[in-house]
């Protein structure tokens, strides 16, 4: 079967819908009209967000229920190599792409701001988008979270402007071909896809010279000295030797005030309210994008205001004087630092006890050293069993991996139903009522749908 143009289509079929870039999609081609539906393996918050919006989702892996007039067929890369839906499309000649590949399609032609890194990634991105959006400049957006100003994923905008955020998991950032690039990390991660800390750096390398002609980069200060462009700016916290950073930062009621240093201009009194140092800093990068497509700063501060955040990025589940339950998407060892720094920095005197679900066999192994001396930061350090998402178990390596190399925060490793019963029986009973305590869940896996669990059981509302 031919592939058709992009003004072509008339239905598109996903496989793999409810991940949160596949969904973005799927919501990017409903917008225009095009008939969409799709698989997925179960049912969660978001494809039950798809079918209320129109979009039919089966959880079946079933050749019939799948639609023989698809014009695309779009796939994820965690999709198994056996599942039967996609080989009888390959089979049948039908057009079938990776997700990346029908982004390099749409963002072909317009004006496109693409945010890649490690960890980082999805926040600033969606910071980006809300200041382009709530200052009237318009873009299209692509986020690889939920906002928590629009609860969603994409928006649309007749602006023929961009916001993307460039996941370097397949080299799938690769394809995009930016206008801006900002880089927020390049720790080492997906290493079974890359297999070394080297290649990883190389590959952010070449996502900077995929940069379109006069495009700006602008990157983190101190990391990947291979990332170069002609222009090119260099952010920070609160380091003057970059070209943006943020000045005179004050903390206020959980969150920040602070004054932004760019290239040709100053803008004081931000106020930021949401939690984490590391938030300001990729709110920062958001500042300098804003400013480098010359939106006005009143404009600006307005839109930083106003930004709720990103579900699951420092999200405040509860916010009591003596009792903080935070959930959060970090899922590697930097992340759970920047995670556990910003606690400590806002809630200094409150006990800290970190629930973390591990998220894949094959980075638990890589980093187990690095999970074990973050997490030891914390009081107390609840392990769930590993998350496994596309992995079949490596022998050997669990959550106790992680645990029998902690030498603090006194490890415990639990099932999900232990969690709660000990929520329940032994947490919310003798937790330090003086100065308080502060809770947190964190994890790429299903831990998300222990949250409202968790909160019912700590608000003794089970």
């Amino acid at each position: 079967m031919q592939e058709k143009k992009i003004e072509a289509i008339k239905r598109v079929y996903f496989i793999g819908i409810g991940g949160i870039g596949m969904s973005a999609l799927a919501r990017y081609f409903h917008s225009k009209g095009i008939e969409v539906s799709g698989y997925d393996k179960t049912e969660t918050a978001l494809t039950k967000a798809l079918t209320h919006e129109g979009i039919p989702v089966h959880y079946e892996d079933n050749p019939e229920l799948a639609p023989k007039d698809a014009d695309w067929v779009v796939f994820t890369p965690a999709i198994p190599a056996d599942h039967k839906e996609l080989n009888d499309y390959k089979a049948a000649g039908y057009p079938v792409m990776k997700r990346s590949e029908v982004l390099q399609k749409i963002t072909e032609s317009s004006f496109n701001i693409c945010v890649a890194g490690t960890h980082g990634k999805t926040t600033t991105t969606t910071m980006i988008a809300h200041l382009l959006r709530d200052s009237g400049y318009g873009c299209n957006a692509f986020l690889g979270g939920i906002s928590a100003n629009y609860n969603t994923n994409f928006w649309s905008s007749e602006k023929d402007v961009c916001v993307i955020e460039a996941d370097e998991y397949d080299r799938s950032f690769l394809k995009l071909s930016p206008d801006i690039a900002v880089v927020t990390a390049i720790d080492p991660d997906h290493l079974d896809i890359y297999g070394t800390a080297e290649q990883v750096r190389q590959a952010f390398a070449d996502f900077a010279k995929r940069l379109k002609r006069g495009g700006l980069l602008i990157r983190k200060l101190g990391i990947g000295r291979e990332l170069k462009a002609e222009r090119m700016w260099q952010y920070s916290l609160q380091n003057d030797g970059a070209n943006i950073y943020a000045a005179n930062i004050k903390v206020r009621d959980g969150g920040y005030v602070f004054d932004a240093v760019l290239p040709a201009q100053l803008i004081e009194g931000l106020q930021l309210n949401m939690g984490g140092m590391h938030n300001v800093e990729n709110m920062v990068a958001a500042i300098a994008v804003a400013g480098s497509l010359n939106i006005a700063q009143d404009k600006i501060k307005t839109a930083v205001a106003s930004f709720k955040g990103v579900k699951r990025r420092f999200e405040y589940i509860i916010k009591e004087k003596d009792l903080v339950f935070i959930d959060d998407y970090a899922h590697h060892p930097e992340e759970l630092r920047a995670l556990i720094n910003s606690v400590k920095t806002l809630f200094p005197q409150k006990k800290c006890t970190l629930i973390f679900q591990p998220h894949l066999y094959s980075r638990t192994k890589d980093f187990a050293q690095d999970f074990a001396a973050v997490l030891s930061m914390v009081n107390k350090a609840v392990l769930l069993p590993v998350y496994p998402a596309r992995e079949q178990p490596i022998p050997g390596i669990e959550s106790n991996t992680i645990a029998d190399l902690m030498d603090g925060a006194d490890p415990v490793l639990m099932t999900k139903e232990q969690l709660l019963k000990w929520i329940e029986d032994d947490f919310s009973k003798n937790r330090e009522k003086e100065f308080g305590e502060v809770i947190i869940t964190a994890g790429a896996g299903d831990i998300d749908k222990l949250v409202a669990p968790v909160k019912d059981r700590l608000l003794n509302k089970k």
